[in-house]
């Protein structure tokens, strides 16, 4: 009711003022200023007339004089009248009858699409109102609710699905894509959802099964790229790369050059094609190449431990150079023969593929 009062009267407080400064009103142009201006004129006049006694000007000179003058005084009172003519070509009932009309249009309009009796929140306490009433724990529970009495709902699952994934229940969620699957039909986009799922679900461990999926995923639809990305990923972290370098290329091949994974895609190709280690970009290589060069100088001249040599045939790694991280390798083993004393340098060495005494590791 507080806030009704308030509005109200704050409308009539802006209507009584627009209603007064659209009011007729005299404008301060009336007879002083008339009346100093005929002072003048007289001034004027009365010189004319001395010019005239004193022969200054002629007959015809003062009278053509005293016709200006008469004309200029003319003009001066048109002005006048104009100026205190002035005012609204509509009467002050209308104006009344139009702010009031106005003043109740507003009110009307707020009392059926305001919220007047809103209580008031701090800024900082507000939030988007939709996020306030969707509780997602509660919609969930709703949805497992409706599935344990109709497991068959094929819509319930596939909206539930997703959303174990995005809250990393990944097992309930291989659980809900297996169920959509054996409702309906194996697409290629389930089989790469369920091992997705799988693949976080197992974590460093990794899945056989998620493997196999995504194998048939991308075998069914030679179209499909998250297929081929997954698989691709997987197959680079276990180091199968020669498998993994063409499923990158058909993934890279398929996309239209504005996808979101294709900068994740193009750096995963370069690793697989480097043998599992990133390459360096232009401004890194060049801060690597330095250190690599003066610890390369040194370690030839001076030896080193194997934690140094280990670095250096790191970096040459690093930088794609496998010639010359094979040569610093090979000087690292005749400065270390012992192999128990090379474990960290022989296990990099194995991983990227260099050879010790011209064979294999």
């Amino acid at each position: 009711m507080l806030f009704w009062f308030i509005a109200i009267a704050v409308t009539a407080i802006a209507c009584a003022a627009l209603f007064y400064a659209a009011g007729s009103r005299a404008v301060n142009a009336g007879r002083p200023e008339l009346d100093d201006a005929n002072s003048h004129f007289r001034l004027v006049l009365a010189g004319i007339d001395t010019d005239l006694a004193a022969g200054k000007l002629g007959d015809a000179e003062a009278t053509a004089a005293r016709g200006e003058l008469a004309r200029e005084i003319l003009r001066l009172k048109g002005e006048t009248g104009r100026v205190a003519g002035a005012g609204p070509a509509f009467g002050r009932a209308a104006l009344l009858v139009g702010l009031g009309g106005v003043a109740v249009l507003a009110l009307g309009l707020y009392g059926l699409l305001g919220s007047p009796d809103l209580p008031s929140q701090p800024l900082a306490g507000r939030s988007d109102v939709a996020a306030q009433q969707i509780d997602i724990d509660a919609a969930i529970a709703r949805i497992e609710t409706q599935l344990t009495a109709n497991p068959d709902d094929l819509r319930g699952w596939t909206v539930i699905a997703p959303a174990y994934l995005e809250m990393g229940r990944y097992a309930d969620a291989a659980r809900a894509y297996r169920r959509i699957m054996e409702l309906g039909e194996p697409t290629p986009d389930l089989q790469t959802n369920l091992a997705e799922a799988l693949l976080l679900g197992a974590g460093d461990t990794g899945s056989d099964e998620a493997i196999a999926l995504l194998r048939a995923a991308a075998d069914a639809d030679p179209s499909h790229a998250m297929s081929r990305l997954y698989l691709a990923s997987v197959l680079t972290g276990e180091g199968q790369y020669d498998e993994a370098i063409p499923l990158w290329n058909a993934a890279l091949a398929l996309s239209k050059g504005d996808e979101p994974w294709l900068p994740a895609a193009q750096q995963g190709l370069a690793v697989a094609q480097n043998g599992g280690v990133a390459p360096a970009n232009a401004q890194e290589a060049e801060m690597i190449g330095q250190m690599v060069s003066g610890l390369a100088t040194r370690l030839a001249a001076e030896g080193g431990s194997v934690e140094e040599w280990t670095q250096l045939v790191r970096a040459y790694l690093v930088l794609g150079d496998t010639g010359r991280a094979q040569a610093a390798y090979d000087d690292a083993v005749s400065a270390w023969p012992q192999a128990f004393d090379r474990g960290e340098l022989d296990t990099l060495a194995l991983g990227a593929g260099l050879t010790l005494n011209g064979d294999q590791l």
